[in-house]
């Protein structure tokens, strides 16, 4: 089967134009118009409504529940327990590869954290399973919950993310802070926080037989149908997930959670469709949210303010049965060029749900911190912080040494500043006021994230009409996923969009990878890109060796592929369409499949990141300590860009996120209880439109032949990382008070000014 060298041209050459136009979403009028069906849409005849009791501690077990009063409420059908449950084929507790976490599926009495499920109440309509979770009353015998970062003794974690080293180092760290004429040690805090996506976690699953139809949202159709498989012992073939539309993601809804496996076993159990919707305040808990930091940073420069040395070291918490760590002092890797570099960290066990990967995973937590302390650098030498990050940003990854795009770096910082109006910036804090007497404070900060790229598959079919499809089980978690990746296809293939037909969203389409860590548009769209070269290729055959063709012969010539035509390269009066090809040969369609992944030989020689800038206003009440942010400035170099309109989206979502992190988000745990107190939209806050300032990305002119073929870099991810800390920069130039806890509150400007 024809593939596409990744790092090469394709021997039939294709002249799209979709790709970098700024088309509306495909997918925009069904969701104005609410004809988008998400997953707890679906009401298949005959289903069922599933809710979760969840525990009321964080560490013990439960000692009795009040079943049968749960199954005298009119309407309950069942109480699904510890006791009266459907056997699954493998025990949730075993890991089988390293992107399967533990889950709690009524497998034993023992409470491991607040939220946990420990039972399912299953009625004729929600109001009926909802009053029957109540009624079950549970009692409890209750041990003292661990909490925070200073929960118990602390250990090295074998790895952190996803096989991350602990630690990294080059050079002798030590020996560059003792020789530094600057130096600044600092501890920075960051708080638990929760991806609270839009829509909720659901499942419909309505099992026939052996096999089983599964509506939920995920942001890996694969993944998630393998995990199903082994756990319910049922064959690949006999399991359809369909996910068309996500209602937003951000990593929670990248793995199987244990509350949609519950929802299949209650289904299996009844004998019915069955649906289960969390509610928000159950989200706190078994699907995954941002671990706890605090990391200590320890940085060095001469007397020239070039860095002499860099210890970021992060300690983190994971859950007390299974094992993900904030990799947050990795963040230091990849963007000071200081001779001696040294990042590490260590972890505690606490009564949590996991932790997992929340949008940008390590760099958020990380960026805030490095970019925080990069400033209080820049301050103790007396230069700007943008001239010191000029002096200190790295031309090659300093740990690895391999070459980056660190042009487009400096691009970002030259452009971002000059459109922020940086040079007007006073070098001392606390001296700039607006017209009403509000302290006015500009900060900055340089983000970054890995161009990452995973592995994917896809088909393309040119039919005997001259029409295209696609087919990817790609995900749409409201990124334009349906709409960036039908432009590549429509480029693939050398017709316009609308002849294109794109297919995703389900589990019977070729594997699309997972959509995360900002690659699903590289992954999928090389893919894509792979499987129209291959059709393309296959179409020229038939007409380059048909002596009918005007296309006959054209041998290493080659064609183009445009418009729904073949063009020879070399004499373009001569061409056929994509129909004529077809009939002529008798052939109803041709069909070809591509994949994408990394090259590895790319991988060896070079490091792969998108770059940015962030550049942020803030003005402070000097009474009250209010705190607004009246402008952004963001200036981000990520590849070939494929969609501008969607990517300048996702370019907001991120820098609006990196605010909420610098001001606003917080999950705030009861010491005593472990219980988290603010388990609700209304008091965990995130910015609101009124919270939001007027935004204003650059997306700087950028092209990296090593990233892949297409040279597309993600950009859902690198938006918070340098935002965060440009707006905490911000707040202590305006008031000259350095916080170091975040998110920051008003209290703390005041009793430390």
């Amino acid at each position: 089967m024809p593939e596409l060298n990744l790092t090469s041209a394709p021997a039939h050459l294709r002249h799209g134009s979709s790709i970098g136009q700024p088309l509306t979403r495909r997918d925009g009028v069904l969701k104005v118009k609410g004809q988008a069906t998400y997953a707890a849409d679906n009401h298949p005849p005959g289903m069922l409504f599933a809710v979760m009791a969840v525990s009321g501690i964080a560490h013990g077990r439960v000692t009795s529940l009040d079943v049968a009063a749960a199954k005298r409420h009119p309407g309950v059908v069942d109480v699904m327990t510890p006791d009266h449950k459907p056997q699954l084929a493998i025990d949730p507790e075993i890991k089988t590869n390293p992107f399967v976490f533990r889950m709690e599926v009524l497998q034993s009495n023992e409470v491991r954290y607040a939220n946990q499920p420990i039972a399912v109440v299953i009625a004729e309509t929600l109001e009926a399973a909802t009053e029957g979770a109540v009624l079950l009353a549970p009692r409890y015998e209750e041990l003292p919950a661990l909490v925070g970062v200073d929960a118990g003794a602390s250990f090295v974690p074998p790895v952190v993310g996803v096989g991350n080293p602990t630690e990294n180092h080059r050079g002798d760290v030590e020996a560059g802070l003792a020789s530094a004429d600057k130096q600044i040690d600092a501890i920075y805090e960051t708080p638990p926080q929760y991806h609270n996506a839009m829509e909720p976690h659901a499942i419909v699953a309505h099992w026939d037989g052996d096999g089983v139809q599964i509506d939920m949202p995920t942001q890996g159709l694969m993944l998630s149908l393998a995990r199903v498989a082994e756990l319910f012992g049922i064959a690949h073939d006999k399991i359809h997930i369909r996910s068309p539309f996500l209602g937003g993601g951000f990593g929670s809804k990248g793995l199987m959670a244990g509350p949609p496996v519950l929802g299949l076993m209650a289904a299996k159990l009844v004998g019915r469709p069955v649906k289960l919707v969390l509610r928000r305040e159950q989200m706190y808990g078994p699907v995954g949210h941002r671990a706890p930091t605090r990391q200590r940073l320890r940085i060095g420069a001469d007397g020239e303010g070039r860095l002499t040395a860099l210890d970021h070291h992060a300690r983190t918490v994971s859950s007390t049965f299974d094992d993900f760590y904030e990799p947050a002092a990795d963040a230091s890797h990849t963007l000071y060029a200081a001779p001696a570099i040294r990042t590490s960290h260590d972890a505690v066990r606490v009564n949590t749900g996991t932790p997992l990967f929340m949008r940008a995973p390590g760099e958020a937590t990380g960026s805030i911190a490095l970019e925080s302390a990069i400033d209080e650098m820049a301050w103790a030498c007396g230069m700007d912080p943008l001239a010191f990050r000029l002096k200190n940003y790295a031309e090659v990854e300093p740990i690895t040494g391999k070459p980056f795009s660190s042009k487009a770096l400096r691009a970002c910082y030259d452009q971002g500043a000059a459109r922020f109006g940086w040079a007007k910036r006073l070098l001392q804090p606390r001296q700039m006021r607006d017209d009403s007497g509000l302290l006015v404070g500009w900060g900055m900060g340089t983000a970054t994230f890995p161009a990452l790229m995973f592995q994917a598959q896809a088909r393309a079919v040119i039919r005997r009409d001259g029409a295209g499809v696609m087919e990817i089980g790609a995900h749409d978690m409201g990124q334009g996923a349906w709409t960036a990746l039908a432009q590549i296809a429509a480029d693939a293939v050398g017709l316009d969009i609308d002849r294109v037909e794109f297919k995703a969203g389900t589990s019977d389409l070729p594997d699309a990878g997972i959509a995360g860590g900002s690659a699903h548009t590289a992954t999928a769209g090389a893919a894509i890109h792979s499987a129209g070269a291959a059709v393309i290729a296959k179409l020229a055959d038939l007409a380059t060796n048909d002596e009918r063709s005007p296309l006959f012969g054209a041998g290493n010539a080659g064609v183009i592929a445009r418009d729904g035509r073949l063009i020879r390269r070399d004499d373009e009066s001569r061409s056929e369409s994509y129909a004529e090809i077809l009939a002529r040969a008798g052939v109803a369609e041709v069909e070809a499949r591509g994949t994408g992944a990394p090259n590895p030989a790319a991988m060896e020689e070079y490091a792969m990141h998108a770059h940015g800038a962030v550049f942020a206003e803030v003005k402070v009440d000097p009474e009250l300590g209010q705190i607004r942010v009246t402008r952004m400035v963001g200036a981000f170099a990520a590849g070939r860009i494929v969609n501008p309109h969607l990517v300048k989206s996702q370019l907001f979502g991120g820098m609006i996120w990196g605010m909420s992190f610098a001001l606003h988000e917080e999950a705030i745990t009861d010491r005593r209880s472990g219980r988290i107190m603010n388990a609700n939209l209304g008091e965990y806050h995130i910015p609101v439109n009124a919270d939001v300032p007027p935004l204003d990305v650059i997306t700087v002119e950028e092209h990296d032949p090593h990233v892949n073929a297409l040279g597309i870099k993600g950009v859902g991810e690198i938006g918070i990382t340098g935002s965060a800390g440009a707006v905490a920069n911000a707040v202590w130039h305006a008031t000259g008070v350095r916080v170091r806890r975040f998110p920051i509150r008003i209290e703390e400007l005041l009793t430390q000014r």
